[in-house]
C-alpha cells in the first residue's frame, strides 16, 4: 500500500517498522463510563495541542485514545491520514464506542475556525451552534480532505459508523496556549477552558 499524498507510511504497520514507540512517539488510552470515545490520532508534536484539548474534552466519563509524536524534530512523519489510521488500540477504543470525536489540527495561520466533518450530521451541527454560541467561528466543512466522510475515516470507526471530526485552526489553537510548540513551558489560555466547556456540553 502507496502512502497517502504526504504521508511518510500508508498505515500504522510501516510506521512501527521504521519507528520506536516510547522513543518516537507514545500512546495514550483511557477508558471511561459513557459511550463516547475522544480521540487524537495526531497528537503531540505532529498537532500540537489536540491531545490536551482531547484528554480535557474526555474528563473523567468519555474515553480517551491518542497517537502522540514525541521525536526531537521531524514528527510530521508518523502522520497517517484519517481513512488509514489503523493503530489496534486507537481502532478498537474507537469500534467500542457509541460515536467517536477525533480532534485534529488544521495548518492555517490565518483565520481562528474550526472545521466540523464527519458523517454524524445532528452532532455536528449541535457542536457548530455550541461553538458558535460560545464565540468561535465554526462551519460545517465543505472542503476537500476535511469532509470526513469515507467510512474508515477513524471518526466513523464507531458502532454507529457516523463520528465527527474536529479541525481547529493553527490561529485558534494559538489563542487556546502560550507557547503552542514549545511543550514544556506551554500554559493553557481563558480560550482554551471556553472552546472545552462548549464542546463538552454539546456531548452531554
Amino acid at each position: 500500500m502507496m502512502p497517502h499524498r504526504s504521508d511518510t507510511y500508508a498505515n500504522y504497520a510501516q510506521l512501527a517498522r521504521h519507528e520506536t514507540e516510547g522513543q518516537d512517539y507514545v500512546l495514550i488510552c483511557r477508558q471511561g463510563t459513557s459511550s463516547v470515545a475522544l480521540i487524537a490520532p495526531h497528537g503531540g508534536g505532529i498537532e500540537p495541542g489536540t491531545v490536551d484539548l482531547a484528554d480535557a474534552l474526555a474528563g473523567t466519563d468519555h474515553s480517551l485514545y491518542a497517537f502522540k509524536g514525541i521525536k526531537p524534530v521531524g514528527n510530521a512523519t508518523l502522520h497517517i491520514t484519517s481513512h488509514r489510521f489503523d493503530e489496534p488500540t486507537g481502532l478498537q477504543m474507537a469500534e467500542r464506542a457509541d460515536v467517536v470525536v477525533t480532534i485534529h489540527g488544521h495548518h492555517d495561520r490565518r483565520q481562528e475556525l474550526v472545521y466540523i466533518g464527519g458523517r454524524h450530521e445532528a452532532l455536528s451541527e449541535k457542536i457548530r451552534q455550541s461553538l458558535s454560541c460560545a464565540g468561535f467561528r465554526a462551519e460545517i466543512s465543505t472542503r476537500p480532505g476535511l469532509q470526513a466522510r469515507h467510512l474508515k475515516n477513524i471518526c466513523n470507526r464507531c458502532r454507529c459508523g457516523q463520528g465527527v471530526q474536529l479541525e481547529i485552526s493553527r490561529a485558534l489553537r494559538e489563542k487556546m496556549f502560550s507557547h503552542l510548540s514549545r511543550r514544556p513551558s506551554r500554559s493553557k489560555t481563558p480560550h482554551f477552558y471556553r472552546f472545552v466547556e462548549a464542546l463538552r456540553w454539546s456531548l452531554q
